[in-house]
């Protein structure tokens, strides 16, 4: 299996996690608990998105791009994915999770993931799949 495969699959699977905690935080409404493991699960699977576009990229010759932003910019100009502007939000959504928490920004981050973030992903498998 190549490295390709193996991320693509990592990726699907996270995504189906991502999906899974999101329809019982719609289901449930506002559980802190709930939300926090759809924010936690978003992290995880925001990171293979990108590092599976990267190696993506990598194998249609396109190297040395390194960063979450230059493979979404990249990504962007292959056509994988069409809202450069969203992901470069989900980038800086990503961010702000991982480095400070607070309420009212993990509710809105939430609302986010759930209203348009998943939407993405599934979009971008698609693409990375054909």
């Amino acid at each position: 299996m190549s490295k390709l495969e193996t991320k693509l699959i990592n990726f699907e699977n996270a995504l189906q996690r991502l999906k899974e905690a999101d329809k019982e935080f719609n289901r449930q409404g506002v559980s802190d608990v709930v939300r926090d493991g759809v924010i936690q699960r978003f992290e995880f699977t925001y990171e293979l998105a990108w590092k599976t576009t990267k190696v993506f990229l990598e194998d249609s010759g396109i190297i040395d791009i390194n960063s979450p932003k230059a493979v979404i910019k990249e990504a962007y100009a292959q056509k994988l994915i069409s809202d450069e502007k969203t992901w470069l939000l989900m980038l800086n959504d990503r961010n702000m999770t991982s480095h400070l928490y607070r309420e009212e920004i993990a509710v809105e981050i939430a609302e986010r993931i759930s209203g348009f973030y998943i939407t993405e992903f599934v979009l971008l498998l698609k693409e990375l799949q054909k």
